[in-house]
């Protein structure tokens, strides 16, 4: 345990400070949420590298550097409430909770779905709420949110997460007509009017669903 502690200050120092990560809070979560329970066994050594890793029914955990990038890019503040499209492990999950935001989180694939419940419960993240569903279609009976978090690259933004977004709020999604090459978009809604701009090149596995590619 103490060498993964060690692990993850060095993740924090080499790849997360030196490459614009500043938030403190997002600093403070990525050295504290133990990122190597959210990986396959096997794959355990690797959980602090600078890279994604598989966890099983063609998905991924993204690299640390991006979870960090997309936590800042939101401007966490605890006590916000935070929709997450794409529970993947959970990791990205936890790192919201452990920034204090309230988090809810859907998932389409119901393996993923319970390894991620199971271990958040095991973990006490009790601020994260789950649902096994299209995350396209959002979760509109807790909307509205005050930020939105898309860990998946869809053809476009898709419309019930603008609906279902709060005014003020923040959106960010990687958006591409090409699977697997998207750019990371980041959406505002303030006063009514909807605003966008692109952070760069990113690669996330497919958003799939009503409002995404299809399955």
């Amino acid at each position: 345990m103490l060498d993964m502690k060690r692990n993850r200050e060095r993740m924090v120092k080499q790849q997360l400070e030196t490459r614009g990560i500043t938030d403190p809070a997002v600093l403070v979560a990525m050295r504290s949420v133990p990122r190597h329970l959210f990986v396959q066994e096997a794959l355990r050594a690797q959980a602090y590298e600078d890279h994604p890793l598989p966890i099983g029914h063609g998905q991924t955990i993204s690299q640390p550097f991006i979870v960090a990038l997309m936590s800042q890019i939101i401007e966490p503040q605890p006590g916000l409430r935070v929709l997450e499209i794409g529970t993947g492990s959970g990791y990205q999950a936890a790192v919201l909770a452990e920034m204090g935001l309230d988090v809810y989180t859907v998932e389409r694939i119901r393996e993923l779905h319970a390894a991620a419940r199971d271990l958040l419960r095991t973990l006490k993240y009790r601020k994260v709420r789950l649902k096994l569903d299209d995350g396209t279609l959002g979760w509109p009976e807790a909307a509205p949110y005050d930020r939105i978090l898309v860990t998946a690259g869809g053809p476009e933004v898709p419309l019930p997460l603008i609906e279902q977004l709060a005014d003020p709020g923040i959106l960010v999604i990687p958006v591409g007509t090409s699977k697997r090459m998207q750019e990371l978009v980041v959406v505002r809604k303030q006063g009514g009017r909807v605003v966008r701009e692109s952070k760069g090149g990113v690669a996330f596995v497919d958003l799939v669903g009503t409002h995404g590619w299809r399955g």
